[in-house]
């Protein structure tokens, strides 16, 4: 894989994976601009966690439009004059729909999403952290993102148990999964720079990459 030719990067995964940390991480080492979800302007997401039944679909909608309206520019060609790194594929978005959202609160989503999906372009490479939830857990558990403290183990293990789903059936870009359990992007230059190496040697459009 040359990355160098990889203009459009994403990295996704469930909750407390570190995509976000290692999206940035890959900007800066690619010079590229950064397509990153801002859940801090969610004016739902404190109240889903604490009552999930209850505030899933505003929350839900209110992250559709957002990731919609963050990739309207990725359409124009002039977007791509440097890369472009994001940590979210609006092709997931029906995922969090399916696990929270009624049946009929399901199905008026659905529609939503349909009418108002951009044409944004594949990307060029798809960098999937797969943890386990008691991983997920933990890390959630330790950073300073106090809306997110009630969410439970369970809520992860379907995020996983989705994400896996998802992933299977994807082939719409390249991807490179990745165990993060035993990987510390932030913390340890080392592990950064081995998945790069990785990224860089990788040969097919679906290959894993798994630290001990």
């Amino acid at each position: 894989m040359d990355l160098a030719n990889c203009r459009y990067v994403v990295v996704e995964g469930p909750i407390g994976a570190g995509k976000t940390s290692l999206a940035r991480q890959l900007a800066h080492h690619l010079g590229g601009a950064e397509v990153f979800e801002r859940p801090e302007e969610n004016p739902f997401l404190a109240r889903f966690y604490q009552d999930m039944a209850r505030f899933a679909l505003p929350t839900q909608l209110f992250f559709l439009f957002q990731r919609a309206r963050l990739l309207e520019p990725l359409a124009q060609p002039d977007m791509f004059g440097r890369p472009v790194i994001g940590d979210f594929l609006l092709d997931k978005d029906p995922l969090f729909a399916r696990i929270t959202l009624s049946a009929d609160e399901l199905a008026l989503y659905q529609k939503i999403y349909e009418s108002l999906r951009p044409r944004a372009p594949a990307p060029d490479l798809v960098v999937y952290l797969q943890a386990q939830p008691a991983t997920l857990i933990e890390r959630v558990r330790r950073r300073a993102k106090g809306y997110e403290r009630p969410v439970s183990e369970e809520y992860l293990a379907l995020l996983v148990d989705g994400y896996v789903r998802f992933f299977y059936h994807y082939n719409a870009a390249p991807v490179l999964i990745v165990n993060s359990d035993n990987l510390n992007f932030v913390e340890r230059e080392a592990d950064f720079e081995l998945l790069v190496s990785r990224l860089r040697g990788m040969r097919s459009r679906r290959e894993f990459f798994n630290l001990g």
